[in-house]
């Protein structure tokens, strides 16, 4: 079925670059994306069109780092650093998805949150129940939320979430195997970090990722406290990422959150690994961990993606993440010089680094199923002057809310 789309459209096709066509159309043919075009092409002349008029047409988000459980307590605790936090707030809040009904309730408002914010692709951390962790699978497949979610394990120093070290791999075959009938979610294996899982567990996890040709996501030298726990616990190892090294965690497409405290040497094998680092800005500077060297990272090599990090992070809609990213690299150039990311650089980690991450193409690339959402930025203040679209995009990414989305297009499907 052919689908045709009119209205402004900006993409960033590459870092740094943005690309505008004012009264452009999309062209899909059966959700995928085949033409861009400034004008109606002839061959689709009787075809109906979507016409969303003066509205910006801009490529959806994808958020690569997330923790579905800790949705209740978004905005709270931020008066702690990481591990204090962890213990005060976060495992108290994960412990009620033991509830499926709650987690139920929570994972549906979090997935049609998403969808109405415009993010439609993301890397999730559920909570180590196999129940909450199914759950939350249905609810974001039912909105249309597409991406990865992992069964958290955890058998040290968790609190009221600590697994046993048998039964948390066990669950997670549990989990594995009721995940074979979903479609727009897939699974991915999920240590939480370093100071919550025993060596077995890590062991553990790295074959069954190995065997089940399995993605990892986790977390990396994303605090002070953190790191010199981590040392503490494997003085075997000279830095925090041969942990996940030696038990075959440290892969091709691993996602590794923060990397705050990452040195050039971490940053490299990142880069030799095809590890990614999912920067995290709102969350690490909520929890005092710093700001992470995302210039660094990008200029050694590393693939670098953006993550809400709720409820670290406080904000859910990414193009709110997207702003504190930029405002968190200005602070590191005023402490350290290293050039901050421009709108057009941020919005790129925001939303194409995502979807090449699930398989996608940067910006809109034709052969792939269209992500998109449609902004109707009429509501902002009324400008001195006429803008143009580079400057309606920088301020609708900027001020724009959930108000503000006339459609998201998941999957080729628009899911408003």
């Amino acid at each position: 079925m052919t689908t045709i789309l009119h209205g402004n459209i900006i993409h960033a096709p590459s870092f740094g670059t943005l690309e505008t066509i004012p009264d452009g159309y999309l062209i899909l043919e059966d959700g995928v994306l085949r033409a861009l075009s400034p004008v109606l092409p002839a061959q689709y002349a009787s075809c109906p069109v979507t016409d969303y008029g003066d509205g910006l047409i801009l490529p959806s988000f994808a958020d690569l780092h997330l923790h579905a459980p800790q949705y209740p307590m978004l905005g709270m605790g931020m008066d702690l650093p990481l591990m204090e936090w962890l213990s005060a707030y976060t495992f108290r809040t994960e412990a009620r998805f033991a509830d499926p009904e709650y987690a139920r309730r929570i994972c549906r408002q979090l997935a049609r949150d998403l969808i109405t914010s415009g993010t439609t692709r993301v890397a999730m951390f559920s909570s180590c129940h196999t129940a909450a962790t199914l759950i939350l699978m249905e609810e974001l497949e039912k909105a249309g939320v597409t991406g990865y979610v992992g069964k958290v394990n955890m058998d040290r120093s968790s609190g009221p979430v600590q697994e046993d070290t048998v039964r948390s791999v066990a669950e997670t075959l549990r989990w594995l195997d009721g995940c074979q009938d979903f479609h727009l979610v897939s699974p991915i294996i999920t240590p939480r970090f370093v100071p919550s899982c025993t060596n077995e567990l890590l062991a553990g996890l790295g074959t069954l990722a190995r065997e089940r040709g399995l993605p990892v996501q986790s977390h990396l030298s994303e605090s002070a406290g953190e790191v010199e726990l981590v040392a503490q616990l494997h003085p075997d190892c000279a830095r925090y990422w041969e942990i996940y090294n030696k038990y075959g965690l440290w892969k091709e497409r691993t996602l590794m959150a923060h990397c705050v405290l990452s040195d050039p040497r971490e940053q490299e094998a990142m880069a030799e690994a095809g590890v990614w680092a999912v920067h995290c800005a709102a969350s690490n500077v909520n929890l005092c961990s710093g700001t992470a060297g995302v210039r660094a990272l990008l200029n050694r090599g590393v693939h670098v993606a953006l993550g809400s990090d709720i409820a670290g992070g406080d904000q859910l809609a990414m193009n709110r993440v997207i702003v504190d990213s930029i405002r968190a690299s200005k602070l590191r150039q005023m402490e350290t010089g290293e050039p901050f990311l421009t709108m057009p650089e941020a919005y790129y980690l925001g939303s194409s680094a995502g979807h090449i991450y699930f398989g996608g193409g940067a910006g809109f690339q034709t052969g792939c199923k269209l992500h998109a959402v449609v902004v109707n930025d009429a509501r902002l203040p009324e400008p001195a002057r006429e803008l143009n679209l580079a400057e309606r995009f920088e301020r609708a990414v900027y001020l724009m809310d959930r108000t503000d989305i006339r459609a998201v297009y998941s999957e080729g499907v628009n899911r408003l």
